[in-house]
């Protein structure tokens, strides 16, 4: 039985650390890259935290897109989790590379959910 989903992880490493600090810009380009990578998107949350930092959701039909800034150390963390193969990992990650202006990225990707042939 094939899994049921796809959890990709994503750390965006030496950003350009105005890009990271306010929640409106990091919410713009996080929406614009689950577009970009076919997500249809149900709502977006969307916090500043003080002194800085952002934490973010997106909620999309295919599940979630999180994203956690620390501009302070010009960094980046981003969780994409998808029950469906339309949404394209690789499409959002690149685009939040160029939104980020990161320097290096690296990525993860798991899949969850699969079912062994004898279990209920």
């Amino acid at each position: 039985m094939p899994p049921l989903c796809r959890h990709t992880l994503i750390e965006y490493h030496d950003c350009d650390r105005t890009r990271l600090f306010r929640a409106r810009e990091v919410k713009v380009s996080l929406v614009a890259a689950v577009r970009a990578g076919h997500g249809t998107i149900v709502k977006s949350v969307f916090h500043n935290f003080s002194p800085y930092g952002v934490s973010g959701v997106v909620v999309i039909a295919e599940s979630h897109v999180t994203v956690h800034t620390w501009p302070e150390h010009n960094y980046a963390a981003v969780d994409i989790f998808s029950c469906s193969r339309k949404l394209n990992h690789a499409i959002i990650r690149r685009h939040l590379k160029k939104a980020f202006a990161a320097k290096r990225v690296s990525a993860k990707s798991f899949y969850r959910g699969r079912m062994r042939k004898n279990q209920p």
